[in-house]
């Protein structure tokens, strides 16, 4: 609490994603059409999946969830982002800096928990389906959903403590287009190497982890096809390059940047637009192009909606 009253920074400085005025109108209306995208495509997912009784499967369960974290992922940076690319000096005050690390680490970390559990879903379902009606009951699957977040929300609050532990008396220019923790502990006016290390430990061994657990999963998958039908490999293979196709999509950045304590790259915002602005966008598309229920379940909701 100390550290806290001796805070000076009210507010913070984006350097944004470019200075040059052309080039930003051009990514507002570029990042603008993708934020509508991603905001339509991800409710059409939720809907499709509540109003259509065959689709209340753990599996399309877990993947409204993951497009219900989508959406509230992408809206905790995109839309400050899209101010930003349209106003000369883009600035941040200190107390919503903190509330968009903290949402941003939720969402994130929701996301990479329910991506693991999605991952274990796919395991049983194909690795031994007799015991999957009894292991993946619909009470297991929001225990794990509850526990996912509550995971999350663990992890963000301790990013959280440990960024506004840290004194703030200038500069307050961050070099990104939003607050998080390795940018934001920079401007402390102490060594930060302890924290730095402490935020490896915390978000990069988490990513990490999780991600050496869901390859491990889907290699035990593919070597268990061997002994299934065509239909049945086929129908497995299908599902499963989806569920790792957005595993790459956002381990891979997470992993990138949240795996290096104080070191930075300029290719660092680039990799950040990549996972908090694309991948959101990237998974509804994913999943509704590749599978025939869910698009079945929106010509449904389509055609129910003209007729009434």
């Amino acid at each position: 609490m100390d550290a806290l009253n001796q805070t000076r920074v009210t507010e913070f400085v984006f350097l944004g994603l470019s200075d040059n005025w052309v080039l930003g109108r051009l990514f507002f209306m570029a990042f603008s059409v993708t934020y509508m995208l991603t905001l339509l495509g991800n409710i059409l997912i939720v809907a499709s999946v509540v109003l259509t009784a065959c689709l209340h499967t753990p599996m399309y369960f877990f993947l409204s969830n993951l497009s219900f974290i989508d959406i509230c992922h992408s809206s905790v940076t995109v839309p400050k982002m899209l101010e930003g690319l349209l106003l000369e000096r883009k600035t941040i005050s200190f107390n919503n800096c903190i509330a968009q690390l903290f949402f941003l680490h939720l969402f994130a970390c929701a996301e990479i928990f329910l991506l693991t559990v999605m991952a274990y879903d796919r395991y049983v379902a194909i690795c031994t389906p007799l015991h999957y009606p009894s292991v993946m009951k619909m009470r297991v699957c929001v225990q794990l959903v509850f526990a996912l977040w509550l995971g999350a929300a663990v992890h963000s609050l301790v990013q959280t403590f440990l960024t506004t532990d840290l004194p703030y008396c200038g500069p307050n220019i961050i070099d990104s287009y939003f607050c998080d923790v390795p940018s934001v502990i920079k401007l402390a006016c102490t060594d930060t190497y302890l924290i730095g290390m402490l935020i490896v430990s915390n978000s990069g061994t988490i990513s990490l982890t999780c991600f050496l657990a869901l390859v491990a999963s889907y290699t035990v998958i593919l070597v268990s096809l061997r002994t299934q039908s065509a239909e049945g490999r086929r129908k497995a293979l299908s599902t499963c390059s989806a569920h790792f196709m957005v595993v790459a999509l956002f381990f891979g950045p997470c992993i990138f940047i949240y795996t290096r304590a104080d070191t930075s790259f300029s290719i660092d915002k680039v990799v950040s637009v990549f996972y908090t602005v694309v991948t959101p966008l990237l998974n509804p598309f994913i999943y509704t192009l590749r599978n025939e229920e869910v698009k079945s379940a929106m010509k449904q909701l389509r055609q129910r909606q003209a007729f009434s």
